[in-house]
């Protein structure tokens, strides 16, 4: 129900003194009608369960810096990708569209001040969330390697807010929080519910998007609530391309075929994407409770992949680089008497050798015949996600633990990505070759058992201390499963120089396939200790036992000082470390890269693969941190200020090596070991603790709230400035990826927005500000530049015709600010070398350009 203007003047004004959010919390009509309901909402706002043990405490007393993301204010938002909608709220997160990237084009990975995804630790309703199956093989530079939750399943409409803890946290939540740690807090109403519907559009006329999403709070008997939420989703494909150089030539020389553009660059095709939440409580006394929450969500990914060339392409139309033609004898005891150096000119169908010694001749082929204009290839995938968690937390009521709250909970999550490729071949089957493929599986399975206990004492100061510890179990699970047969099958032209496998993205063998199994077990003490009325101090300190490489011991120290009513400062200093994957250590992959320009297909192998023991790789060890952080929070009446400094060292940083041309010795090596293709492969990689890092920056937060316009305002400012160096690297990372590390994402980062409710509009204007950033196309050093900042414009205004329904019209970047034009002329000496693309693909806003969307919601 819509809330009268001074109610909520009232509510806004109390959630923004007492929070440090990056955007404006917009409320609207899904407010309640009374001053109690007001007052629900406020605590809701300004209370924050990450970044403490003690009991949850208002953001602005916090000793280290969280961000709290209402969520009337994640609902404000044109883009229904919750990676979207966090870069636009949280200035220090990056995530990149990533065309063309293998698996990282089905899940993106995302960064929090600089470091990779999986430096990120997610918490859903606190509890850790599990990762995705998918590892980001061809990351940009700064995410090659990761692999991190997926954030993208979890639907805005499901929360009741995010809190973003900007500061490493390992010594109390365990590995991978490093950066910080995102906690994702459901919706837990036990009556009402929203209904919306989305649609909206690339100002291209592409990427159309339909989003039907609601969620519904019900009674789970008299003293419990079931919140249940679903999102279902349908995006098309969008496509910023130009048609390829060597397209182009061919087209021209008479190559038939062709498609125009030959290659796409632009967001991936997304279909039936459906997640669905669901959050339980239920009392059971007076002093204990159970909860249950978890999710399903499924979706279906297809996108772009490198166009192959009808002349050049290894392994199918040529061994040579296109100087001659690829033939196969089709008789099996090669009597067909096949021409083996046809000379390759501008349209080799011309060619009278080829026309009379292959194409006329039914013992003998070259894929020219089935597939004259080369063909591109599509990559997707169907990812799963699901997840339980269910436990019981109260208070001790007698025994030797009395008066200690505890919580016990047991969570299980799953990540299943199955990959798809069409429109290719397995060229050794030559051309009785399908020409879609199932490559293979990676799931990843993990367990997780809690027991958590707190307790407050009287210590003699100023109030009573809290004292909270703990034990944790975790099992992690990376199983890959074989692709079918075609995929991998060895065929008839294999030794006459046809690839093996399906082309880009050879299928799993059974040898590869296998299940990787790690178990950790891990004990905290977190004690917090107000020396006086205006001197906190925070103290944690955490033990985890691996059984794969050990032991870790790491400790936090935080600080909260206020001088006076309206200024404090606050710091921590801490360790922290984040575990290799099971997936990491384990997985070997066949993918095809550009390198020097040249479409390659590289082998990436587990570090302890004897090709990559020999070339320099060894068993993997966890990323050790150190991080301090230093703020101030200013409070005065309506405008609320937070500034913190934040330095991060870190250590063996985990990533993807250079890859490596192979010998052939290595090539020997490689055979013997089951590596399929090997005779195609020019490079290998592994995953290697190689660099080590040091990133340091600035978080600017500011809010005010005041009546302008016979309305009620409220403005946020946020600001970041991040930087990192590569201090100290070897050959096996390499100089280009030291530069894309340093360089790739923007230094400053800034958003300020201005909402405004009246009695029956409301309506925001978000300015988005990205400094300078290394432009990089295709994973190609010629093609880097630094690319000049840019300014991006939201805005969204919604109507209210009654009390319950709310009309919405919007757009982002709605100037159509368009990301850096690639021209490469001027530096390969190439023209029009862009293999398709119109822009860099490290634009931080995207490629796409303007986006508009009208949204319809319904409240009850």
């Amino acid at each position: 129900m819509k809330l009268k203007y001074r109610t909520l003047q009232a509510a806004v004004r109390c959630a923004l003194l007492s929070t440090s959010t990056v955007a404006l919390l917009h409320t609207g009509n899904a407010l309640a009608e009374d001053e109690s309901n007001a007052e629900k909402t406020k605590n809701i706002e300004k209370i924050a369960v990450v970044g403490s043990r003690a009991a949850p405490r208002s953001i602005g007393s916090s000793p280290v810096p969280v961000d709290i993301i209402g969520g009337e204010e994640l609902s404000k938002v044109g883009n229904s990708d919750m990676l979207e909608v966090l870069k636009g709220t949280v200035p220090s997160f990056n995530v990149h569209s990533n065309p063309i990237s293998d698996a990282a084009t089905l899940v993106r990975p995302a960064n929090l001040r600089g470091l990779p995804s999986d430096s990120t630790l997610v918490l859903l309703n606190g509890k850790r969330r599990h990762r995705a199956s998918v590892i980001a093989f061809l990351g940009g530079g700064i995410n090659d390697g990761a692999q991190g939750p997926d954030i993208s399943v979890i639907p805005s409409i499901a929360l009741k807010q995010v809190e973003v803890l900007r500061d490493g946290a390992a010594a109390q939540y365990g590995s991978d929080a490093i950066a910080g740690v995102m906690n994702f807090v459901l919706k837990d109403a036990s009556e009402g519910g929203t209904f919306e519907v989305r649609h909206g559009q690339y100002y291209e006329g592409d990427g159309d998007s339909t989003q039907i999403a609601g969620n519904i709070g019900l009674p789970f008997t008299d003293n419990g609530f079931a919140n249940l939420s679903f999102q279902y989703k349908n995006a098309d494909a969008t496509s910023r391309s130009t048609q390829r150089a060597d397209a182009i030539a061919l087209s021209a020389a008479g190559v038939p075929d062709i498609d125009d553009p030959a290659q796409i660059w632009g967001t991936p095709e997304i279909e039936d994407d459906i997640s669905i939440f669901g959050n339980v409580g239920l009392e059971l006394t007076n002093d204990d409770e159970f909860y249950m929450f978890g999710n399903y969500s499924e979706r279906d990914v297809r996108g772009g992949f490198y166009y192959r060339n009808p002349h050049t392409r290894p392994g199918v139309y040529s061994n040579d680089g296109g100087e001659t033609l690829l033939v196969g004898d089709l008789t099996g005891d090669m009597s067909g008497n096949c021409p083996t150096n046809i000379q390759i000119d501008d349209n080799v169908l011309d060619n009278p050798e080829y026309i009379n010694g292959v194409a006329n001749n039914p013992d003998c082929f070259a894929f020219n015949e089935i597939l004259p204009g080369g063909f591109t290839p599509n990559f997707g995938g169907n990812i799963v996600d699901t997840s339980f968690t269910a436990g019981v937390k109260g208070e001790f009521s007698d025994g030797w633990l009395k008066g200690w709250l505890y919580d016990a909970s047991g969570s299980v999550g799953y990540n299943a990505s199955r990959y798809f490729l069409y429109d290719t071949v397995n060229a050794s089957l030559g051309p009785q070759t399908p020409r879609d493929f199932s490559p293979g599986k990676y799931e990843q399975l993990e367990k997780t058992f809690n027991f958590d206990i707190t307790r407050t004492f009287d210590w003699g100061l100023y109030y009573d201390a809290n004292v909270a510890g703990g034990i944790e179990w975790r099992e992690e699970t990376f199983t890959v499963i074989a692709g079918d047969e075609d995929s991998f099958e060895i065929g008839p032209l294999t030794e006459q120089g046809f690839s093996i496998g399906s082309n880009g993205f050879p299928g799993f063998k059974p040898s590869q396939a296998g299940e990787f199994t790690r178990r950790n077990y891990a004990a905290y003490i977190d004690i917090e200790t107000p020396f006086t009325e205006n001197f906190l101090m925070g103290w944690a300190l955490r033990y985890e036992d691996y059984d794969s490489f050990g032991s870790t011991t790491n400790y936090k120290v935080t600080g909260h000082y206020t001088i006076n009513d309206m200024f404090s400062l606050r710091g921590s200093l801490s360790t922290g470390f984040r575990a290799p994957t099971v997936g990491q250590a384990n997985v070997s992959n066949v993918q095809t890269n550009l390198s020097s320009g040249v479409l390659v297909d590289s082998a990436l192998l587990p570090p302890t693969n004897p090709i990559a023991v020999q070339l320099g790789g060894e068993e993997l060890q966890p990323e050790e941190s150190d991080s301090y952080t230093f703020g101030a929070v200013y409070q005065n009446g309506d405008f609320y200020l937070t500034m913190d400094y934040y330095n991060i060292d870190v250590e063996d940083r985990i990533s993807q090596s250079e890859k490596i041309v192979l010998s052939d010795e290595d090539k020997d090596i490689l055979k013997q070991a089951g590596v399929p293709n090997v005779d195609q492969l020019a490079q290998v990689s592994f995953f290697t603790n190689d660099f080590d890092t040091t990133t340091e920056g600035v978080d600017i937060v500011a809010n005010y709230s005041t009546d302008l316009l016979d309305g009620f305002s409220t403005f946020s400012l946020a600001y970041n400035w991040n930087e990192t160096e590569v201090t100290s690297f070897s050959d096996i990372t390499g100089d280009f990826k030291v530069q894309r590390l340093e360089e790739d994402l923007p230094n400053h980062r800034g958003t300020a927005t201005w909402s405004q409710q009246w009695d029956s509009f409301s309506g925001f204007v978000r300015v988005n500000y990205f400094g300078e950033y290394q432009g990089v196309h295709v994973d190609f050093d010629q093609t880097a530049k630094m690319a000049d900042a840019a300014v991006t414009v939201d805005a969204e205004v919604t109507y209210y015709p009654t009390e319950a329904i709310g009309l919405s019209v919007g757009a982002q970047n709605i100037f159509d600010q368009e990301a850096e034009p690639l021209d490469f002329e001027d530096r390969t000496g190439i023209p029009n070398n862009n293999w398709g693309g119109l822009y860099y693909e490290t634009s931080p806003f995207g490629f796409n350009g303007g986006y508009y969307y009208v949204k319809a919601t319904y409240s009850f």
